[in-house]
């Protein structure tokens, strides 16, 4: 496609771009607020360390075809295929998951909306101007492992959750994540879970070549995790759902 190309809007493909948004935990809800504080001060006691801002992240990607939001979001209707729905998971637990209120969903929204974004912190955090990654990362959605929300069913250290769709999507895109962490004094529970899964799927594919795995998160602040994927990955879309008894559409 000729860089001078333009979509429907007037967009040239130079204008593309991927940014990231950190929201605080439970914004515009006071009950999710809440019981995010309570989990963090028990993990924190546990743990023998101070207190955390939990963070909850979203990307918003351009392309020459249009603007997307792409965000693990808890299931509002019936009507995913408005919200660019690609894929549903369990929550909590495979045995209720025929249950709405116990299924969350995966969303590529055209035009969409991130609830609450006006409370977002150091937000947005642009990743890249870059069309050929910004349109991997759409492409990349589809393909995303969805295990049980809140447990660590694919044994990576941590419960999975919105944060590890996020930072599996920059790792197996080919975005380095070198310099992306939480807004000072926070913390994003999950982020971690969702390196470690996009390192094993790189090792199945040798195109995709992380040059550091990924460190643990430090308690509050950065998300120090090194990643040197190459830039040809976002080409090469991982099928994690191939051989993988989690997934579930």
């Amino acid at each position: 496609m000729k860089r001078e190309q333009l979509n429907t809007e007037g967009a040239s493909q130079s204008e593309a771009s991927i940014d990231l948004y950190w929201l605080p935990l439970g914004a515009g809800g006071r009950s999710v607020r809440l019981n995010g504080r309570v989990f963090e001060a028990v993990v924190a006691r546990l743990g023998k360390r101070p207190t955390c801002e939990l963070y909850h992240s979203a990307l918003e990607v351009s392309v020459p075809e249009g603007r997307y939001v792409i965000e693990m979001a808890p299931i509002r209707d019936g009507n995913g295929a408005a919200r660019g729905v690609t894929a549903e998971g369990p929550v909590g637990s495979r045995w209720a998951r025929s249950l709405r209120i116990f299924r969350y969903e995966i969303r590529r929204w055209r035009d969409g909306v991130i609830p609450d974004v006006n409370e977002a912190v150091e937000s947005p955090l642009r990743l890249t101007e870059d069309p050929f990654l910004a349109q991997g990362v759409l492409d990349l959605v589809p393909h995303v492992p969805t295990p049980v929300w809140g447990r660590d069913e694919l044994h990576a250290g941590e419960m999975w959750n919105s944060n590890s769709l996020i930072s599996w999507l920059i790792a197996r895109s080919g975005l380095d994540s070198d310099s992306i962490h939480p807004p000072a004094g926070g913390r994003a529970p999950g982020w971690d879970a969702g390196l470690v899964v996009a390192r094993r799927a790189a090792h199945r594919n040798p195109r995709a070549r992380l040059q550091r795995t990924a460190s643990p998160q430090p308690p509050c602040g950065k998300a120090a995790v090194r990643l040197g994927a190459a830039s040809d990955a976002a080409a090469q879309p991982a099928r994690e759902s191939e051989g993988d008894p989690t997934r579930r559409s």
